[in-house]
């Protein structure tokens, strides 16, 4: 028992190693194996026999050799970034986004689609076949691929397996087995709005805990603690889009009324722009009389919404989401209606727009592949 125990430490011992060496070459881009050596105090030996084993596996590759110092040149390493990729995919009630990044997280591939959401066939069909044309436009090898994460407005299961509440896209009960019957690779399903909260943690180094509003198509939040999205008992955390802020108001989609939904999901100020809410904000811009009226209303339900979450969590707020996209200009509007309604604070600092602007829903989808491969490579 006290050598397996002994062998047990030994390989973990080993394994933390590998991961320390791998990420450091990740952060750095390139980087000796004496400086990895010296910054991660590690033995000469171990770090050589580490970067052999990359090397022969693929991960890493030797990327030229530092400035001549007298001696001999030092080689310099490199992560092979595209050794192994992760795709999301997010999925509205009519468009179709596929993503691919490597293991640096950086955006390689992207397509959007026009395409009806349905639970038939063909549209199954059309997701393995839109995958495999990432797959293929990228030109990496099938195993390659570390998996497919494909977001939905809608609420899963722990597992990532099941939607548990759709009435969005009416899909509740579909299983990740069943839409991704024609992707040939491991698939999981995300909730949208903890996607993006969650690639939105993950590109914020200052960040460690958060609240992200989504202000899309449909309103959603997210609950990020310690770089991690927090589900709650039932896996129905952030759920912010159905916080009643006028009893009594308006009809939402879940059968309640006066829902932060109903009033601030992206449709209210795209409805009357032909869909397109960049055309909104241009009126806007332009100091259209009926857009401005509606961005005040939208402001003040929303700063209705922000204060109420600062109140429970205390910590900083995101907004996100298509609107999100659009807000750097009228934050400090926002900023002031919210400290307006603060009990304890005269300003509201806390907020802050989207840093992660293209892709967030589907690149939330497929970042939990690349950090998972990281974690135990």
């Amino acid at each position: 028992m006290r050598r397996e125990k002994g062998s047990s430490l030994h390989l973990d011992l080993k394994k933390e190693n590998r991961n320390k060496i791998f990420n450091k070459i990740r952060e750095a881009v390139e980087i000796s194996a004496p400086a990895l050596s010296y910054e991660l105090q590690l033995s000469r030996p171990t770090v050589k026999q580490n970067l052999d084993e990359l090397l022969e596996e693929g991960y890493i590759y030797e990327n030229g050799t530092f400035g001549h110092t007298g001696g001999r040149r030092a080689k310099a390493y490199s992560v092979a970034a595209k050794s192994k990729v992760a795709v999301g995919i997010d999925l509205t009630r009519h468009h179709i986004t596929v993503i691919m990044i490597d293991l640096c997280a950086e955006l390689i591939y992207e397509k959007r689609i026009r395409a009806d959401f349905s639970q038939e066939d063909s549209y199954y069909k059309k997701l393995g076949e839109l995958t495999e044309e990432a797959v293929a436009s990228v030109q990496i090898k099938e195993e390659a691929v570390l998996g497919v994460g494909i977001t939905v407005p809608g609420l899963i299961t722990e597992d990532h397996q099941t939607v548990f509440f759709g009435k969005i896209l009416g899909f509740t009960g579909l299983t990740a087995a069943e839409i991704g019957k024609y992707i040939p690779y491991p698939c999981r399903m995300y909730n949208d709005a903890d996607a993006a909260g969650y690639a939105e943690i993950s590109k914020s180094e200052d960040l460690t805990d958060a609240f992200y509003i989504s202000l899309s198509n449909n309103v959603g939040g997210s609950v990020l603690i310690d770089h991690k999205v927090y589900k709650g008992e039932g896996a129905r955390s952030g759920e912010i889009g159905h916080m009643t802020i006028q009893p009594g108001g308006r009809a939402c989609y879940c059968g309640q009324k006066g829902c932060f939904e109903a009033y601030c999901n992206a449709g209210i100020l795209a409805g009357g722009c032909d869909g397109d809410l960049r055309i909104f904000f241009e009126r806007l811009e332009q100091g259209d009389a009926r857009c401005s009226q509606l961005w005040e209303e939208y402001l003040h339900h929303l700063a209705i919404a922000v204060n109420n979450v600062r109140m429970l969590f205390d910590c900083k707020i995101i907004i996100g989401g298509y609107v999100g996209e659009h807000f750097e200009k009228y934050l400090p509007s926002l900023k002031r209606m919210a400290a307006e309604r603060n009990t304890f604070e005269e300003d509201a600092d806390y907020l802050r727009v989207c840093a992660v602007k293209k892709e967030a829903l589907a690149l939330g989808g497929a970042l939990p592949y690349v950090h998972g491969f990281l974690k135990n490579i």
